[in-house]
């Protein structure tokens, strides 16, 4: 239960900083589960997700690499799906997880690829 809790509190802690950085930028969101991961770049004024990449996908499912292997090219995806749509500058939100491991590399990823956060 503890764990669950501390979870919640960390989410919440860290969009509530977000909101004040966030200006007139796009939001990076991640999700992960155990196997799998996904992100977009949504626009909060709209509701709407421009961006999208997952490791669901055929052309990631096809090569079935590593888990760190799989952030790295959804993160090199999503900036070039990014750069597509004219996107520069977003910022992270990397919800209830850690800034460690697949989501450090993911991160990277899109640093090196182009976007600025």
């Amino acid at each position: 239960m503890k764990k669950i809790n501390n979870k919640i509190k960390r989410k919440l802690r860290n969009r509530k900083k977000l909101k004040s950085v966030s200006g007139n930028r796009y939001r990076v969101s991640i999700s992960k589960s155990l196997n799998n991961l996904s992100a977009q770049i949504i626009d909060d004024k709209q509701n709407k997700t421009l961006v999208s990449a997952s490791s669901y996908e055929k052309e990631i499912k096809t090569k079935k690499p590593k888990k760190m292997e799989k952030s790295s090219l959804i993160g090199e995806i999503l900036a070039k799906r990014a750069k597509d749509k004219n996107i520069n500058e977003v910022y992270f939100d990397r919800g209830a997880y850690k800034y460690h491991g697949r989501v450090k590399t993911f991160a990277e990823t899109l640093r090196k690829n182009g976007l600025k956060f």
